[in-house]
């Protein structure tokens, strides 16, 4: 090997497509750790290996033909693979840490020319760099993908026979989550003290029975939803967010789960309805029936937040379109999210507040909209209102809130859900006050649904768990405990 890689420096050879290929191989291979969890799908993988594997290869091949084949270019020739080489490793570095950057761009160029004019009797030396990085890179990835490969679901398995459920009734039903909507019981106190009584007013006069103190057992979105639809706690994996986000949980939320197994035995139609890509990134496959936003719209290097796709535009027709079947419609609204997510883009927490407060009183005048449109189209639907977790109101921003705090209001600032029901026919079961956490939701719609009480004997603990970065040892803890009291109390396998 030693011999191998001297002989390669001192040799006299071009290595021209090697030039090109060291240039976008270290790229490739650290977008794909980086967004491990998005990049998952043939379309993916085949875009960005010709984006950063093909395409600098041709770059090298053209501008080292170019150049030695021109003869007025002859006296440049010798910088033609350096400048392909340094411009290329820059911009596809730049492209994927902090996206398409004009300036940043063009100043790598320039800094390029420079180089290539300096260093071009070193090129070799640097792309035997290049290859090293790209070797490091492989093998971070390969530990990635191995654990990938080998996590387990058995975390959602069920304790009782509640996947053979038979539903006696089959309304359609409407899961509706604003994302970080706290409940109402919260909104009236502690950090947020804001009057939100005339949207209140409308869901009462519309049937909907209010549940107060409900609270998310994770956060953020991916592990809040991947608890609700596994019906199950996963603790968070036990894993910390500075390892990585948990493997396969946008999978269990929109392809694999509990909740959908049973909808579809049960002959439900189910669709998936998105402002944001967020779920589905990499071209995701589906266990949904339909979803309003298709894989091949969503930009390659989409971050998951930048579509702004509207719900209502075919959310009514789709309501029509399937009138003869019983449907189950999943409908995530990114608002009114939560205060900004990092000290660098906090306004303070008053401002953080103020905003927030202004992006729920929009998601309130589109709620009624949705609202309207069922009660239109589906007299008997079961209507359910629930986020996936609090809007953090009372921090100067989100990733404050692992810091350890024995603080009530803000750490039910962060769990604090809203949940309110449209049972129909006000059909209201006896047993909806074990309606406390949102990993109990679909296992008590299900009881009800199938008029079965003892799938109830198998209720999760109501619970909220955080992951701890600061002020205690790095790790897992439970923040809340059954009865809604604040505590702080390490998970341990």
């Amino acid at each position: 090997m030693r011999q191998s890689v001297i002989n390669f420096l001192n040799s006299k050879k071009e290595y021209v497509l090697l030039t090109g290929l060291a240039a976008g191989i270290y790229p490739f291979l650290q977008y794909l750790n980086i967004r491990f969890f998005i990049v998952n799908s043939t379309r993916h993988i085949l875009f960005f290996g010709v984006l950063f594997l093909i395409t600098p290869i041709l770059f090298s091949y053209s501008f080292y033909f170019i150049s030695t084949k021109v003869k007025s270019l002859h006296k440049y020739s010798k910088f033609a693979l350096p400048f392909v080489n340094f411009s290329l490793f820059s911009i596809l570095i730049i492209l994927i840490t902090v996206g398409i950057k004009k300036k940043l761009i063009a100043l790598a160029i320039i800094v390029s020319i420079v180089l290539a004019v300096l260093l071009y009797k070193h090129l070799k030396k640097v792309v035997l760099f290049q290859l090293i990085l790209a070797l490091i890179s492989l093998s971070a990835l390969a530990t990635k993908y191995h654990k990938a490969s080998t996590e387990s679901n058995e975390w959602m398995e069920q304790p009782d026979n509640i996947a053979s459920v038979i539903f006696k009734k089959k309304p359609n039903i409407y899961i509706i989550q604003p994302d970080g909507y706290a409940n109402f019981s919260e909104l009236k106190k502690g950090s947020y003290n804001f009057d939100n009584s005339k949207f209140e007013s409308f869901l009462a006069q519309d049937g909907f029975k209010f549940y107060d103190d409900f609270r998310s057992n994770y956060v953020p979105t991916v592990y809040s939803n991947s608890s609700i639809f596994g019906m199950k706690h996963h603790y968070y994996k036990a894993q910390s967010n500075k390892e990585n986000e948990t493997y396969n949980f946008r999978e269990v939320i929109v392809k694999r789960n509990p909740v959908l197994e049973i909808l579809k035995a049960n002959d439900y139609k189910s669709h998936l309805f998105l402002q944001e890509p967020y779920f589905i990134l990499g071209g995701l496959e589906l266990g949904y029936d339909y979803c309003n936003i298709n894989a091949n719209e969503v930009p390659f290097f989409s971050n998951g937040f930048d579509m702004k796709k509207s719900i209502k535009s075919d959310f009514e027709s789709t309501i029509i379109s399937n009138k003869s079947s019983s449907n189950f419609f999943f409908i995530e609204k990114i608002q009114p999210w939560h205060i900004s997510n990092n000290k660098r883009q906090s306004s303070g927490k008053e401002k953080e507040r103020t905003n927030y407060l202004d992006r729920l009183e929009d998601v309130n005048t589109w709620l009624v909209e949705m609202i309207t449109i069922i009660n239109k189209n589906d007299s008997n639907a079961l209507i359910i209102i629930v986020a996936d977790h609090g809007g953090f109101v009372g921090y100067d921003y989100e990733l404050e809130s692992r810091t350890k705090s024995l603080d009530r209001d803000l750490v039910h600032s962060v769990f604090s859900s809203a949940l309110a029901i449209k049972w129909p026919n006000n059909d209201v079961p006896e047993y909806d006050d074990r309606l406390k956490s949102s990993v109990n939701l679909f296992r008590v719609l299900f009881s009800y649904l199938s008029e079965e009480d003892s799938y109830l004997q198998h209720l999760q603990e109501d619970k909220s768990y955080l992951i701890i970065e600061e002020g205690a040892p790095n790790g897992v803890y439970e923040v809340i405990d059954e009865a809604g009291a604040v505590n702080f109390e390490e998970y341990k396998n």
